[in-house]
């Protein structure tokens, strides 16, 4: 995870991951904590996270009110629950993020690269 992260957004960022295996045919989850430069609520936080293409904001405030692989196998999106402030650095937010990795993290990924690179680059 620290190596892929670093490899898609910036080789300078600071990643402390911890992976987890569960005995699931399909999909993956991360616990997620994130520090900004500056303060952002999870209001916002969850407003932009909602206009993101292919994110799934399902984050509600109840039992069983957030998502797992169990649900999101054979889904596109990647979806984010379980939104809170992260206390232990300034400007922080923590998430549980799920998403078919047979789907997002392959296939699809795929599929959308290839679109991109055909509107962006090959089609001027």
């Amino acid at each position: 995870m620290v190596v892929e992260t670093r490899k898609i957004l910036d080789p300078d960022i600071q990643v402390q991951a911890t992976c987890v295996r569960v005995p699931v045919f399909v999909s993956h989850a991360e616990s997620i904590n994130v520090e900004f430069e500056r303060p952002v609520s999870v209001e916002q936080a969850r407003a932009a996270l909602r206009k993101a293409p292919g994110v799934v904001v399902y984050d509600e405030r109840e039992p069983g009110g957030y998502a797992t692989p169990v649900e999101v196998t054979g889904e596109d999106g990647t979806y984010v629950s379980r939104l809170r402030k992260d206390p232990t650095v300034a400007n922080g937010l923590a998430f549980w993020c799920v998403a078919d990795n047979l789907r997002k993290g392959a296939a699809l990924n795929a599929v959308q690269i290839a679109e991109l690179l055909v509107k962006d680059y090959l089609g001027k």
